[in-house]
């Protein structure tokens, strides 16, 4: 006895997830032509708006020239044309890695995403101060009268108002912070990041800006940049340089002025790589296994359950549609159902039926070991600790504590350092009393800083003007001078510098962790659940 065999659809739709352009997606060396808008013809060229009058003379009379022969026989073809691109043409340097490439993997790659805007938030994005130069302290520690010296601090605290508003003024879209926010991203996502300086027509800075690092290429000789963009070309000189005229565009130009930031590689020293490069093959390989996961949900075509008849045929039909079902009808819509109309029990045959579960646990995603072991290689090519982008499972209290420190002082302070001499020269055509300074990752709550404080106010280490000049706050008269402690003061405070007194050494053993440095109990320590 044949019986039909139905297939009951699911109102819901299925979604698909797409990826476009996975096939191309790990690009990073050199760009194709098409990728590259540096890679044009010489008829796209010569389209380019910002060309000089001369420039394009130039490109006219040089390429113009045939191969010429014997009785006035030419070639039908000029190799000169043929070869040219924009990189040749403005006498560029091509980069190493595709820049492209280097800018969508910022935003593709969760890790990468994470690891750069930890660095970019702890190096640039936690502000910035003024302090005294070396020489303006030389200066205040000549001074002997204390009502110049209060002036002098008046002063300087006036000098730092009216820099602070002149960085701001210099951008009216974006903060100056903000600017290098987007140029340290740059830096950190392709390993060159650009921020292009305008001067006024007396020669002061009137303008401080990001250019986005993709679209900027390095002149061969060290003489300036050129941009492409909105099928423009624009000249740009190195910062300092106030004499070098635009190569294409003559004297009519003016070029604004370019400091350039990089990560140095001695593979190139034109441009800059990122760190990601050293995890390239980490990066592809959580893109795949991330894509095989998707692919795997997307294309699943494996029943929560089997049903199996005994006692009843299948038509020819009811078998194609069976095998159809679970072909076609299950891929991407797994939780659909299978009905089978039974035939009633006769005394000749009996019909059984059954109903077997295939996949009832719980479905976790592949590769979860080797997508966390990538993780790690990319957390430590750009040196970032796990703490930093979230707070995972079993992470030891204690060594977070110290992979902070060790990121502060490994990688955030030496490139604030080095950020700070560039833009120093900017701080510099204005005065020479005080410097930029990045504000630094804290690794001490304020309470514990506090005491810090007073312990040294206390000691005479330190005058409270050297305090609140560091919590960036205008200095107050007298602040100069060290805290006169009373005689009883005196006292106590050399009991406890020597630890003398029995009930600050018990206090000392019974205080809690959180006024200090973590430590590991027996075993390694507390961890995050």
């Amino acid at each position: 006895m044949t019986r039909n065999i139905e297939v009951l659809e699911d109102d819901e739709s299925s979604n698909t997830i797409d990826i476009s352009n996975t096939s191309d997606w790990f690009h990073f060396q050199k760009a194709e032509d098409s990728e590259d808008p540096f890679k044009m013809g010489l008829e796209e060229i010569k389209k380019l708006r910002g060309l000089g009058t001369n420039f394009k003379r130039k490109i006219n009379r040089d390429f113009s020239k045939a191969f010429v022969g014997k009785d006035g026989a030419e070639t039908q073809q000029n190799l000169l044309q043929q070869a040219i691109s924009g990189y040749a043409l403005f006498d560029l340097v091509e980069p190493t890695y595709n820049l492209e490439y280097l800018s969508k993997i910022y935003e593709v790659s969760t890790y990468n995403y994470a690891a750069i805007n930890a660095k970019v938030s702890n190096i640039v994005g936690l502000g910035y101060m003024f302090t005294e130069t070396s020489k303006a302290k030389d200066a205040m520690d000549a001074i002997t009268d204390q009502k110049q010296v209060d002036r002098a601090r008046a002063k300087i605290d006036r000098i730092k108002t009216q820099l602070d508003r002149w960085l701001d003024d210099c951008n009216e879209e974006e903060s100056f912070t903000e600017t290098l926010i987007k140029a340290y991203t740059d830096l950190e996502a392709t390993g060159n990041g650009y921020i292009e300086i305008g001067r006024t027509t007396a020669g002061d800075i009137g303008y401080i800006g990001h250019i986005p690092a993709k679209t900027m290429r390095v002149r061969r000789f060290r003489d300036g940049f050129i941009q492409l963009l909105y099928g423009k070309a624009v000249y740009f000189r190195n910062f300092g340089d106030l004499e070098t005229p635009s190569p294409i565009a003559g004297q009519e130009d003016r070029p604004n002025e370019i400091i350039h930031l990089k990560k140095y590689t001695p593979m190139n020293n034109y441009y800059g790589v990122p760190d990601i490069i050293a995890a390239q093959q980490a990066l592809a390989g959580n893109e795949f296994a991330g894509r095989y996961n998707l692919d795997y949900f997307e294309n699943k075509a494996v029943p929560r359950y089997i049903i199996t008849v005994k006692g009843a045929k299948l038509s020819p039909e009811s078998e194609r549609k069976l095998l159809e079902f679970f072909q076609v009808g299950l891929k991407g819509k797994n939780h659909r159902s299978l009905y089978i109309p039974l035939p009633a029990d006769t005394p000749d045959s009996k019909t059984e039926f059954k109903m077997e579960p295939i996949e009832a646990g719980e479905q976790e995603s592949s590769f979860n070991i080797y997508r966390k072991s990538n993780r790690d290689e990319i957390l430590l090519a750009h040196r970032v600790p796990i703490s930093k982008i979230g707070i995972p499972e079993g992470i030891n209290l204690a060594a977070a504590r110290d992979a902070d420190k060790t990121f502060k002082e490994q990688v955030c302070r030496p490139s604030q350092d080095r950020l700070e001499k560039k833009l120093n020269y900017l701080i510099a055509e204005k005065t020479d009393v005080v410097q930029l300074k990045f504000n630094e990752l804290s690794l001490t709550d304020e309470e514990t800083q506090s005491r810090i404080d007073e312990i040294y106010l206390r000691m005479q280490v330190i005058t409270p003007n050297e305090v609140r000049i560091r919590k960036n706050m205008t200095t107050v008269d007298g602040g100069d001078e060290m805290v006169d402690l009373k005689p009883q003061q005196v006292a106590d405070q050399k009991a406890k510098s020597t630890g003398n007194k029995k009930r600050d050494q018990q206090r000392s053993a019974n205080a809690p962790d959180k006024s200090g440095e973590a430590r590991n109990p027996k075993g390694d320590g507390p961890k995050v659940k």
